[in-house]
Formats: C-alpha cells, sequence, structure tokens
C-alpha cells in the first residue's frame, strides 16, 4: 500500500497527523511560506512521538538559488538533525540558470550520512524534470517529492509517471500539492508512485483585527485534520485493496 506522508509545523499538527494514520511525518516551520526549518523543540517533541519523521532543512522562504553562507548553514543544520536521530532530511537548490544545485545537494548527501535524503519540489521549477530524477539517484537521494512541475500534483500526473519511470528502483517519487482524499486513489493509480503527501489541512479560525492590521497574519492558519488524514489512510486502503 503507498505511504502516506503528512507535513505538519506545530504540536498539534503532529499529533493529528499520527492520530489519522500518517506513516511519516514531514517536519516543518510556517508551511504557510511552502515549509522552513523547524525548531529544534519541534523536532525533539516529533522524535518522542515515535512516528519517522523527515524535516525540513530550508533556511528562509522564497527561491531555491543559495544565498552565500546558506549551503554551509544548511549542511550544519542536517548535522544536528540527523544526530538527534531524524529518519531523513528534505532539502533542495538550484543554479541562477534553473537546473539542480548539484555540488550543494552533493554536501547534503554527505551530510545526511545514513539518514534518508529527500529532494523537495525545488525539482519543479527545473526545465526538464524527469532528466533530474537521473541526476538526483546518481548523488544517492532516496526519495523526490514532486508535483510533476504543475500546480497540483493531479496536473502534473503524466510527469510524475515519467518521473516514476526514470527512477526505476533507485529513488521512490512521492506525489504532492492538492492530494486529497477524493484524488489520491486516482492519482496513485495514473503515476505509479509508491508515496504520497499532502497537508490534510483545514482554515482555521479568522485572526483577530489587530493581528491582521499589524501584519501578523494574513488570513487564517491551515490546521492538520485528522479526519482528512483518516480519509486519506482510507482511500489508501481502498486503492491497495
Amino acid at each position: 500500500m503507498p505511504k502516506l506522508e503528512i507535513c505538519v509545523d506545530d504540536p498539534a499538527g503532529l499529533q493529528a497527523a499520527i492520530a489519522g494514520g500518517a506513516d511519516r511525518i514531514e517536519l516543518c516551520g510556517a508551511l504557510e511560506l511552502g515549509g522552513l526549518t523547524p525548531s529544534a523543540a519541534l523536532l525533539e517533541a516529533a522524535l518522542r512521538s515515535g512516528c519517522p519523521a523527515h524535516m525540513m532543512i530550508r533556511p528562509r522562504a522564497g527561491g531555491f538559488v543559495l544565498e552565500e553562507g546558506e549551503a554551509a548553514l544548511m549542511v550544519e543544520e542536517i548535522g544536528l538533525a540527523v544526530s538527534r536521530g531524524v529518519a531523513g532530511v528534505v532539502v533542495g537548490a538550484l543554479r541562477p540558470d534553473g537546473g539542480l544545485d548539484l555540488d550543494a545537494l552533493a554536501r547534503f548527501r554527505d551530510a545526511a550520512r545514513d539518514a534518508a535524503i529527500v529532494l523537495h519540489r525545488a525539482i519543479d521549477l527545473v526545465p526538464d524534470p524527469v532528466a533530474a530524477v537521473g541526476q538526483a539517484a546518481a548523488l544517492g537521494y532516496d526519495k523526490i517529492l514532486s508535483s510533476g512541475g504543475a500546480l497540483t500534483a493531479v496536473e502534473g500526473a503524466a510527469t510524475l509517471a515519467a518521473m516514476v519511470g526514470a527512477a526505476g528502483e533507485r529513488l521512490s517519487i512521492i506525489a504532492g500539492s492538492g492530494v486529497t482524499p477524493a484524488n489520491v486513489a486516482r492519482l496513485v493509480a495514473d503515476t505509479g508512485v509508491r508515496e504520497v503527501h499532502g497537508s490534510a489541512s483545514a482554515p482555521g479560525p479568522e485572526p483577530d483585527a489587530a493581528t491582521l492590521r499589524l501584519g501578523f497574519a494574513s488570513g487564517p492558519r491551515r490546521r492538520t485534520d485528522s479526519r482528512i488524514v483518516a480519509q486519506l489512510r482510507a482511500a489508501l486502503e481502498g486503492e491497495a485493496g
């Protein structure tokens, strides 16, 4: 049965993902910014939970062309995460021309040592994601999270299927972006992916007017919902059955 990974960025989300039946957590900070490196305390909470966790290593919001000092910072973050016992790390880096930054990605692979290493959706910005699969595999990456270069994984299903074919048994393609209980079974059937990734979230309460006025929020935060996680789990079990 395909594995279900849920991205979370707070303790409540962590517990909701586990309660709903997630196989693995992608641990992040600030999911509204696409996911950043989480705090050390949140990592410790994830490790105590017993659910396998892959930790996002992303020092700032914005694009994936690294600025001076950022690769070294990411290497240090990877080392700290691995030393604490994280199951895997999630990274990405691009060159100014849009291709994968193979030098930085190789440094990240070395820093991860025996932990799993995942190339995140930076791959969706490269000119040829299918060709990039071979580059990541050659570096020793274990997984790639992708929407097939599209806004959602459903829209990028044809490219995801080609990426699965290019990967073979060398690494696993994780389908992510816009994955819901209503589309996950068809997505797996159309692409051949063995892993899927989602937020399984719903909007939380509206922030108060002062918080919005001072720019501390732009709208409701989305919160991981254990019921949506469970629905994703059930849809995958139905597809496998």
